[in-house]
């Protein structure tokens, strides 16, 4: 596969093409979690943000496989996984992301969270730091929401059950920058498009979860192996300025990429270099 595809055509063939040996559910439970595994060697666990699904790894993923052993998972609602409760907490995903982990006999690997991804990451590193090697948040921060956002999250859930079409629209397009907008449509769209397959029961239990999230800015700070932040200079959700003061607070390394909230498209060959940096030089 080469990585220059377009998310849209590389998520596609992420689906059809890839063996059937690597796309397997796991249940956890009583519930089905979908995932991916793939390659050999150390493992690298790549979480996804809200409103995603596992193929925003899709350019990324391969360009470890002769290398590394890679794991990806759809949370529950999202994706090919089902809804498991009315609240969908960061704990409770990182209760599930350590259990594949340990169904897959994966003793500790580098983990990877994308925006709502590093939110679970954080929880992972609170619980069950034991299974983790290097923790790295894209676009993503320790910290919990602000009372304005949780404020928004308050108005979502009201909005979700009456017009979640008209909501994932809206969210998924707030995720991108004007500029990014105009580079990005076909895979904006494709963003959509999957997205608008969630359940209006998946996207408010997950709302939920993330607007009751713990502030773990201590307990990235205490975490005592690799640490990195890479953020958008021009992110709309999670402003660099708010990067640089966690990441100088916990001691974090902090990488700055130009773009938006959504690193792996705006910017994908640079964040590529510095994960792979990261994986085969930081110790």
């Amino acid at each position: 596969m080469k990585i220059s595809l377009s998310l849209s055509y590389a998520s596609f063939l992420w689906r059809i093409n890839a063996p059937e040996d690597i796309k397997m559910i796991f249940h956890h439970n009583n519930s089905s979690i979908y995932y991916t595994s793939e390659g050999s060697g150390p493992a690298i666990l790549l979480l996804h943000g809200f409103l995603e699904s596992s193929t925003m790894w899709s350019k990324i993923a391969p360009t470890f496989y002769k290398t590394h052993r890679v794991i990806t998972l759809d949370f529950p609602g999202h994706g090919k996984s089902t809804t498991v409760s009315g609240i969908h907490s960061m704990e409770l995903f990182a209760e599930i992301s350590s259990a594949l982990l340990v169904h897959l006999d994966i003793k500790t690997c580098t983990l990877i969270g994308h925006s709502m991804g590093g939110y679970v990451a954080m929880a992972m590193a609170e619980l069950v730091p034991h299974q983790l090697e290097k923790l790295v948040l894209l676009n993503s921060t320790p910290a919990e929401d602000s009372k304005e956002r949780k404020l928004n999250r308050e108005r979502a859930l009201q909005l979700v059950p009456k017009a979640k079409d008209a909501f994932v629209s809206m969210a998924i397009s707030n995720l991108f920058a004007e500029a990014t907008r105009e580079k990005f449509p076909s895979e904006i769209e494709q963003l959509k498009t999957e997205a608008l397959e969630m359940t209006a029961e998946g996207i408010t239990a997950t709302i939920s979860g993330m607007k009751d999230r713990k502030d773990r800015t201590a307990v990235l700070k205490n975490f005592p192996k690799p640490k990195f932040m890479i953020c958008g200079t021009e992110d709309p959700i999670l402003p660099i300025q708010e990067c640089k003061i966690v990441a100088k607070n916990s001691n974090t390394k902090l990488f700055e990429l130009e773009g938006g909230h959504m690193s792996h498209l705006a910017n994908f060959n640079k964040l590529n270099k510095i994960v792979h940096f990261i994986e085969n030089n930081c110790v």
